[in-house]
């Protein structure tokens, strides 16, 4: 029988330990890559939709106390990556007083006893994603950073930084995903039925 001396012992333990050790790293790199984190910066409830066409529109403003005052009954003001905004659901080529940065729709229309809108700020890594979904409304994106990209039963779509992206109606099946080679900052607008789950698991067929 051939016995390992204590040299070799040692030396298979150590590539056993790097091997270990690379496939740990490997590991944890593809679970960062699928974090996909979603922060709600604002939300409202409404039982009426203002009447005709509706725009998502983004305003920045010098500072919150002024972005609040300027607040209407579609619209609310937060603080997201170092600026203060305004988000407003209405009609398109109005204005708030601030600076405008997009205006994005037309949003389709729902029928709801109670309507909320939603904004989220969200992304990750390159190759993180979010899972299969839908929600009970309508969405619309901008990007702040990276790139977004959203599949549904319909194909992929790309958005890059400082450009929108108008959202699809109610119920339909989603995958966003962070599409670029830097991580994705993006702002996320929502106006769904607030009767029914904000979003449910679905398929992409």
């Amino acid at each position: 029988m051939k016995h390992r001396t204590p040299t070799s012992r040692n030396a298979i333990a150590l590539v056993l330990s790097l091997c270990l050790m690379t496939l740990s790293l490997t590991t944890s790199k593809v679970f960062a890559q699928e974090q996909f984190a979603i922060r709600t910066v604002a939300y409202k409830k409404l039982t009426e939709l203002p009447p005709g066409t509706l725009y998502w529109r983004l305003e920045n403003f010098p500072t919150l106390a002024q972005a609040r005052e300027a607040e209407g009954p579609t619209s609310m003001a937060a603080e997201v990556a170092g600026k203060v905004w305004l988000f407003t659901l209405g009609p398109k080529g109005s204005s708030s007083g601030g600076t405008r940065v997009a205006e994005v729709g037309p949003v389709p229309r729902i029928a709801a006893t109670e309507y909320m809108i939603r904004i989220t700020n969200s992304g990750g890594p390159p190759g993180a994603k979010t899972p299969v979904h839908s929600h009970p409304g309508a969405e619309a994106f901008y990007v702040l950073a990276g790139r977004m990209g959203q599949k549904t039963p319909n194909g992929v779509t790309y958005t890059e930084a400082g450009q929108s992206m108008n959202g699809h109606g109610a119920d339909m099946p989603m995958e966003v995903f962070s599409a670029g080679t830097t991580n994705l900052d993006q702002l996320v607008m929502f106006l769904v039925d607030a009767a029914k789950p904000f979003a449910v698991p679905a398929k992409l067929e």
